[in-house]
């Protein structure tokens, strides 16, 4: 393992950001063991208790088994982990991931009909005038990154309207990953949220209680998202 010492020794924060980006980016594979907590302390330049709480929060997110007087084995986040993992695995490498960007989108196709779909049949008159404010000032704004920052609050009502904590919950995780990315995105996703009349389209078959054209319309307008970054991704990947 390749760590430094931390300069802020009463931050235990520290200790865990150089053990997550170590299990994260595959330098320590699933399965192998961990140095002792005396060990890892001296590497780091900490006490021992930092060492502690930074073990006990990899493994609270899925990344290592901690046992009493055992050795600590990293798992396979892949399997274990949360959603909340996903905005450390976009820039794992340093680099925007491309797969962890796709995957994103794909499952941004996937969900944002569904949520539509159920907004329309639980929510349509009482979270219309949300969506209306979210696209007055989507068409209002000339600022790609703004409009993206519109368009997921759009989404955010949507979600609300769609009274489900499961798509809450995934929501908030695609999100926080999705965020950092706004700026690098912006023009990718411009043919997407330069789209006022189809989010607006949306939001009418929300507020007249139309599930199955929520649904045909939010499949529509994030299509279109998902073939631009495709696309601009394939590009990247081959350059």
């Amino acid at each position: 393992m390749s760590l430094h010492r931390v300069e802020r020794r009463s931050l235990p924060d520290e200790v865990y950001d150089q053990l997550l980006t170590q299990v994260v980016d595959g330098t320590v594979e699933a399965g192998a063991s961990l140095p002792s907590e005396r060990r890892l302390a001296e590497v780091l330049g900490v006490s021992r208790p930092a060492v502690r709480e930074a073990l006990q929060r990899l493994a609270h997110a899925g990344l290592v088994d901690v046992r009493q007087g055992d050795t600590t084995r990293v798992r396979d986040f892949r399997r274990t982990a949360g959603l909340d993992l996903l905005p450390r695995l976009l820039f794992a490498g340093g680099d925007l991931d491309v797969a962890v960007v796709r995957s994103i989108m794909e499952a941004r196709q996937l969900i944002g009909p569904k949520v539509a779909e159920l907004a329309a049949e639980r929510s349509g008159t009482t979270i219309a005038p949300y969506l209306h404010d979210c696209i007055t000032q989507l068409a209002a704004s000339e600022d790609l990154v703004d409009r993206q920052r519109h368009a997921l609050t759009f989404w955010e009502h949507v979600v609300d309207g769609a009274d489900s904590i499961t798509f809450r919950l995934m929501f908030n995780g695609l999100r926080a990953a999705y965020e950092p990315t706004l700026a690098a995105m912006a023009l990718v996703l411009a043919g997407e949220v330069e789209q006022v009349a189809a989010y607006s389209g949306i939001a009418k078959a929300i507020e007249s209680g139309n599930p199955k054209l929520a649904r045909a319309r939010a499949e529509a307008l994030l299509r279109t998202g998902l073939e631009h970054v495709t696309a601009a991704l394939d590009a990247l990947k081959e350059s």
